[in-house]
């Protein structure tokens, strides 16, 4: 499967989401909403488990991806990911790091170094 980074650097090619949708994989889906349930304690229902991608233009969009202030800047900017914004490292996406695993700033660090 080919690699897809959401704006923030997050791989959503590995986002069980991303591959439920794509495999249409129902127990994938019953999975990660009992496992996203109870990390984030909440009701998640295996048929919300759907994503085509943050940067991808269309639906269906997985949980907060939809209202994403990170995405959304990304929009509105032009941009496919924040390495590539002359204002990285904003507030916006400092602040966003907290609630993402490294491997997020690490993949835009990795962006922005290959960056021509």
């Amino acid at each position: 499967m080919e690699e897809i980074f959401g704006v923030c650097g997050l791989k959503c090619s590995e986002c069980p989401a991303f591959i439920a949708h794509k495999t249409d994989d129902g127990e994938l889906r019953i999975k990660t909403a009992k496992l996203w349930s109870e990390w984030y304690s909440a009701d998640i229902k295996p048929e919300s488990i759907n994503c085509i991608g943050c940067m991808e233009e269309g639906e269906p969009k997985i949980g907060h991806c939809s209202q994403c202030e990170v995405r959304a800047c990304g929009i509105e900017k032009k941009t496919v990911s924040c390495a590539n914004c002359d204002e990285y490292l904003c507030e916006r996406i400092n602040n966003f790091f907290k609630y993402l695993p490294p491997e997020a700033k690490e993949n835009l660090e990795k962006f922005r170094k290959s960056k021509p």
